[in-house]
Formats: structure tokens, sequence, C-alpha cells
């Protein structure tokens, strides 16, 4: 189960945090807990406490694309107008306007206007994004998985390493430039007016376009989380189908590492994490059928 502790402590770090830049914390609803510890807060605010050990860059980044975005005129998620990240103990604070009070998804075709404006986009010259890297650059350690049995563990930090090396060595077609880094229907809600908007921009980067266009693929072709209609809606408006691309089963197996690994870095503290890892893995170990993975 998710560890408790760290829940209660993020949120007296959100509420130190909130005083800094005079926001109103109170009541906070915990929304979600994953890379993030995420809050609903009053007056349409939403609250983002980062676990130990992230990096300040990296948010500073984030924030950096968000103001980027927004002058740029693009339907994307938007920080409160405070001096941010804020910075208490050991964890990153930030603060955002919140989109929408539910979370409902927009249809695929909007996902595919939204990633397709995005890149026309040219890089931003105020802000250095990173090269794309999935799996990390090629001297940095393998991620180790404490939460997973040891066999399980062992394999999927080979594939991770396979995985590291394979990206490399793909025969992109698409010319290279702006990315999301984890483009998905997850990733793009209605706001209030109904009206798409682009969220979770911490994987922004200058990488192969591709990227951004294979998980909608791969949950339509090997997870089935998409119908063929949904899928072919996204293609006509995108203008590109990635099935028909020679690299396509490699990137698709590829990604399926990287959605596993993520989630097997959970394992040690949720159980329901743990499972799903796990049957993951057996499907990749063997070839089975992903039809019965479950989103995360």
């Amino acid at each position: 189960m998710t560890n408790q502790i760290d829940q209660d402590d993020s949120g007296a770090l959100l509420h130190a945090a909130a005083q800094k830049v005079q926001l109103q914390d109170e009541p906070a609803e915990l929304i979600r807990y994953g890379s993030n510890a995420v809050f609903r807060l009053p007056n349409r605010v939403i609250a983002r406490v980062s676990r130990p050990g992230a990096q300040a860059g990296s948010v500073e980044r984030q924030v950096a694309v968000a103001r980027w975005l927004e002058e740029l005129d693009y339907p994307a998620t938007q920080v409160v107008d405070v001096e941010q990240p804020v910075v208490v103990g050991d964890r990153l604070v930030t603060f955002w306007k919140s989109v929408s009070d539910d979370e409902a998804y927009a249809g695929l075709a909007d996902v595919a206007a939204l990633i397709w404006r995005l890149h026309e986009l040219d890089p931003p010259a105020s802000i250095e994004l990173p090269r794309l890297r999935p799996f990390g650059s090629p001297e940095a350690p393998l991620p180790s998985f404490p939460g997973l049995d040891e066999d399980d563990a062992a394999f999927l930090q080979e594939r991770y390493r396979w995985a590291r090396e394979a990206f490399e060595e793909l025969p992109f077609a698409l010319p290279r430039g702006v990315i999301h880094g984890d483009a998905n229907v997850g990733n793009v809600i209605l706001d209030r007016d109904r009206r798409p908007v682009l969220i979770d921009l911490d994987s922004f980067a200058v990488g192969p376009r591709e990227w951004d266009l294979i998980q909608t693929a791969l949950f339509y072709n090997r997870l089935g989380w998409h119908t063929r209609e949904e899928y072919e809606a996204f293609v006509e408006v995108y203008g590109y189908d990635l099935l028909l691309w020679e690299g396509y089963e490699q990137l698709a197996d590829i990604r399926e590492i990287a959605m596993t690994a993520w989630l097997s870095r959970q394992a040690a503290e949720s159980e329901r994490s743990a499972a799903e890892a796990a049957k993951r893995i057996v499907a990749i170990r063997t070839g089975a059928s992903r039809r019965d993975w479950s989103a995360y």
C-alpha cells in the first residue's frame, strides 16, 4: 500500500510552501500520489510536491516550459503567478492553475491536434530542453526495483539495458524537435469550457517525434485501450500512421519496458503496483497478450 508517512509529510511540506508564497492551502485534498504528491487547493489551484531527491533544474524547466507555452497561447496547463518552485527541505513544490473540477479526457482527434501543433513549434531559445534519453545516459547506473522478486528485477534490469541501447539505433523517420515526452490520452484533459489542454510537462525534451506517437499506437495495437475508429481519427488528424513505420514493433517493445519500469519503481510501496508489474513482466518474458494490462 502507499506509504502513509510520505503522504502526511507531503501535506506538511505543502503547508510550509504555500505560506512562503502566500497561497491558501486549507483544505488540501490529496488527489494522486505517484512521481509527485498532487493536491487540490482552494481557489482552483493544484499543488505538486516532489519526492525526495528531485532535481531542481528539472522542476524549474517544467515551470519555464509552462510559461513559454502560455506566451505562445498554446493550450497547456499554466503555473500560478508566484516565484517557484518553492524549496522546502529536500522537496520542491510547484503551484498550477486547475484546468477542471473533474478529469474528463479529450478524444484522440483532439490529442492528435495538440501533439501536431506542439511538434510545429521551434525549440525555445530561452530554455535548454534536454535531449530525449528515456532510459538515461549510457553510463548511468541501471535502476533497482526493490519491490519485485529477484528474478523479475534482474530480468527487467537487463531489458532496461537493452532498451537504452536499442532506442539509440532506431531508424526514426520523422524530424527531431520539441516533444512532450509522455504524450497520450491521459495527459490531455478538457477544461471547464470543454476545450482540450495538455498537462504533465515533466518530460519535455528535444527528440524523435515518434516517441510522442508510440503510446497511442501501442494502446490501440497491443493493449486494446483504443478502438480502431479512435486510432484512425488520431492518424487522420496528425497525418502519420506509426504502425506503418519499420521501427514500430521495436519502439513498442521499448515503450513497454519504460512503462513497466516506471510502475515497478512503485512496487515497494503499493501492492497493486507490484501485482501489475509482475503481470506485465510475465507478458514481456513470454510474449503473451497485453490485453489484460491495467491503465496507470
